[in-house]
């Protein structure tokens, strides 16, 4: 697969997280001579929390993370994550596979079932082949590194170009405390509470209520802002584990929560970066609305559109898309308020082409690899950010051969 035309020049460097170790390997789900496994295991007492995918069809280990969330604290934790077989789909033998693998977690490492929280991305209806996975527990184990998590970044990877990863760092009352977080996605994404697969680490102290509300609250602002292709995956997790390493309480700090944020979108937008067969990253910046909810619904019909994002695939400035979009958005709107621009090229103003709009000087702009369309409805003082991608050939390419 070669690498997005978008991604980021390097790999960041991700720093050790004190409490939580990481371990890889080659299991042989679907891909061959490639790590598709990893294992990360957190020291006792780390607080785990995390949102999921509302899908009505999601996984087996969706809904057993979903179960367990909440539970006992007070224990050691285990991530798994298994790529190249979502196990979505799969019925019993769905529920089977992740009880066989948290239980061989169990036995081999100590950490209780209840505390292992597995995920499986991949091809949706195939059984799972647990049996490869669990021969590979005992290595996973005896591999664990502080130093593993730009390996396990890799490992989750399914149709993605390139490895996700990101980090802050913050003081409080002259004491560091770490964030580091990865993720996988590329294609099958329009989040809705969570996305794709996102593992994230701290060492700060915060309990499950206030870590599980900053959370869900910076889900909002970030991954259930972004989109590739609307579509809802049947397995989208949000995990953040908190290993209290730094004896730094972060509870209620508004900089943790703020840094926390940054490493969410920058994961966020890098998914996007990665969308299949993307070409250009694109900003939707909506004001003006009735709402900010209004605004939204305005924001993802236009990213959402075939058309808009067809049109910036061709590099055509064709704003009356743009216009369509907001009509079919559901938002209320007034024709002859609204008014659209490309950069910082006002295309349209008071429901009409703007006086001075410039076909040549819009049609240069729209050869940039960023493009931001802002939209105000003037009605209001709503608004909202979305980010997604053009819908290029490729795209097709890529999911017409998926299982093949």
């Amino acid at each position: 697969m070669p690498l997005s035309p978008l991604a980021p020049a390097a790999f960041p460097d991700l720093p050790v997280i004190d409490g939580v170790t990481f371990a890889t390997a080659e299991a042989g789900v679907k891909y061959a001579n490639r790590a598709d496994v990893m294992l990360a295991l957190l020291t006792p007492g780390s607080t785990i929390a995390g949102v999921f995918t509302r899908s009505a069809t999601r996984s087996a280990n969706v809904l057993d993370c979903q179960e367990k969330l909440g539970g006992d604290q007070s224990g050691p934790a285990a991530i798994f994550v298994n790529s190249g077989n979502s196990n979505a789909f799969t019925g019993k033998h769905g529920t089977g596979s992740v009880n066989a693998i948290a239980s061989a977690i169990q036995d081999t490492t100590g950490v209780a079932a209840n505390r292992v929280f597995t995920s499986s991305t991949g091809v949706i209806g195939e059984p799972l082949p647990h049996d490869k996975i669990i021969a590979k527990i005992g290595e996973l184990h005896t591999a664990q590194t502080t130093a593993g998590l730009s390996d396990a970044a890799r490992a989750i990877m399914t149709t993605d170009t390139f490895a996700k990863g990101s980090t802050r760092q913050i003081t409080v009352d002259g004491k560091t405390v770490n964030i580091a977080g990865i993720a996988k996605g590329s294609g099958m994404i329009a989040p809705d509470m969570a996305t794709m697969l996102v593992y994230i680490f701290t060492d700060a102290v915060i309990g499950f209520e206030a870590l599980q509300w900053v959370l869900t609250d910076n889900t909002n602002k970030t991954f259930n802002n972004i989109t590739v292709d609307s579509d809802t995956s049947t397995s989208d997790t949000l995990l953040v584990g908190a290993t209290g390493a730094s004896g730094v309480d972060v509870t209620g700090n508004d900089d943790f929560a703020e840094a926390l944020h940054a490493v969410m979108l920058d994961l966020a937008h890098q998914v996007v970066r990665d969308g299949e067969g993307a070409t250009k990253f694109i900003t939707i910046d909506v004001t003006g609305a009735d709402s900010d909810d209004d605004a939204r619904k305005v924001a993802m019909a236009t990213a959402n559109s075939p058309l808009v994002k067809t049109a910036i695939a061709g590099e055509d400035a064709n704003w009356g898309r743009v216009v369509m979009a907001v009509g079919k958005s559901g938002a209320k709107a007034d024709r002859d308020a609204l008014s659209i621009s490309f950069g910082d090229i006002k295309v349209a103003d008071n429901g009409w082409r703007a006086p001075d709009y410039s076909e040549d000087a819009a049609a240069a702009y729209m050869k940039g690899d960023e493009i931001t369309i802002s939209v105000d409805l003037g009605i209001g003082s709503g608004s909202s950010t979305v980010w997604t991608c053009d819908l290029t050939h490729e795209y097709i390419r890529i999911n017409a051969d998926y299982r093949s």
